[in-house]
């Protein structure tokens, strides 16, 4: 059977509230976005891997507090009297390339400083602890860690099903309950390989010109397990 040519579409993901899916690896950062702005204090920091929802919870906060997003990255001395002007800011992804430059590291701990002087609201996402990101000055990397903290954590069985079954609405994708049950029985517990399995069906279905198939599905998970295998390091 010939392939179709896949357009490679854009594909915005739903950040509302009501579009989170709620499980018992994020219940407690949920529940502290929700608390807002009854907060412990006005630095807060969110952690977890990939893909398992801090841009999502940082999306929900924003809409709540009025805040801006950012990425901690693209924090410059130039940027910070703008930023800092603001009346909540949401810094995104700290453990992405901040370290590189001191001079961004300082503009970040001026931002930070002056949040704080002026009550504004900051929460700071990030794959890493601080001490794990790369950080150069002492102290920002002391002010970051004496932040009270919430960890998502690897998504149960119930949720990673649930989540799947909105990454295939999102890409407008008709799928039978047992596709998705086979798929997450097999799949690797992260809500960030969740979404890599899902574009990868939606690619393979529409070059195949057919719907999501258990076939289909068990193909794209042996074509990762494969993967997996020839990026392990020798030895593992």
């Amino acid at each position: 059977m010939a392939r179709q040519l896949v357009l490679d579409l854009p594909v915005t993901p739903a950040y509302g509230r009501d579009d989170f899916l709620v499980g018992g690896s994020n219940e407690r950062a949920f529940a502290l976005i929700e608390r807002w702005p009854d907060w412990p204090d006005r630095l807060l920091r969110i952690e977890g891997p990939t893909g398992s929802g801090k841009s999502h919870l940082a999306a929900i906060w924003a809409e709540r507090a009025d805040a801006a997003i950012v990425p901690a990255s693209a924090v410059t001395a130039e940027r910070v009297p703008d930023l800092s002007a603001l009346p909540a800011i949401a810094l995104e992804d700290l453990d992405r390339g901040v370290g590189r430059g001191e001079g961004d590291e300082k503009a970040l701990f001026h931002l930070v400083n002056l949040a704080r002087e002026r009550g504004r609201p900051v929460l700071v996402t990030s794959a890493l602890p601080p001490e794990r990101c790369g950080l150069a000055t002492p102290d920002l990397l002391s002010r970051l860690r004496l932040a009270p903290a919430v960890t998502l954590d690897a998504p149960d069985d119930a949720l990673l099903r649930a989540v799947l079954v909105k990454l295939f609405h999102d890409r407008q994708i008709t799928v039978d309950a047992s596709v998705v049950d086979f798929v997450a029985s097999r799949m690797e517990r992260s809500l960030g390989a969740a979404q890599d399995i899902v574009v990868a069906l939606d690619h393979e279905s529409l070059s195949r010109g057919r719907r999501v198939t258990r076939p289909i599905a068990a193909n794209i998970l042996a074509a990762r397990d494969e993967q997996s295998e020839s990026e392990a390091p020798e030895g593992n």
